[in-house]
């Protein structure tokens, strides 16, 4: 396999893992829908913003 491959797959993986934690999330459905299309539409860098700036401390919080 080769490097960008997986590269490729572990940035789809996390993507993955980043929708599924905003659609769980406490925060307004308008707030969901914002951050999913931002990470829809800029993959890496849409992640790498919303685990920095876009997610509430109430969901950073571990159970």
């Amino acid at each position: 396999m080769s490097t960008y491959a997986l590269l490729g797959t572990v940035v789809i993986v996390l993507d993955v893992v980043a929708i599924i934690s905003i659609l769980f999330g406490a925060a307004s459905v308008g707030h969901k829908v914002f951050w999913t299309l931002v990470v829809l539409i800029f993959p890496l860098v849409g992640m790498i913003v919303y685990y920095l700036i876009g997610r509430s401390p109430r969901d950073a919080q571990i159970p």
